[in-house]
């Protein structure tokens, strides 16, 4: 497996993962510092640090997804046959 697409699996998979921990522990909590009614500190700074890995994960999700179906795409227009182990004859 090319290593863009593990990249990018494992990057989904972290972002599948803080997604929903963030649902499941902090479902109604806006991680910024303020809001209509007081919230806990412990419950926002959780919030917060699960949403910056959220849109981290995301981030690198996307970037490696682009870089590596550019990648792909390139080697399909040029054609280029994969690279060989045998490119020297033993004759």
């Amino acid at each position: 497996m090319n290593a863009g697409w593990k990249i990018f699996l494992l990057s989904l998979g972290v972002f599948a993962l803080a997604f929903g921990a963030e649902r499941l522990l902090v479902p109604d909590i806006v991680p910024i510092a303020y809001a209509e009614e007081p919230q806990r500190l412990l419950l926002v700074e959780t919030a917060f640090v699960l949403r910056a890995i959220v849109l981290i994960a995301g981030s690198v999700a996307a970037i490696s997804l682009v870089i590596t179906l550019g990648a792909w795409l390139r080697g399909r227009i040029n054609k280029q046959p994969p690279p060989s182990w045998r490119t020297r004859s033993h004759a």
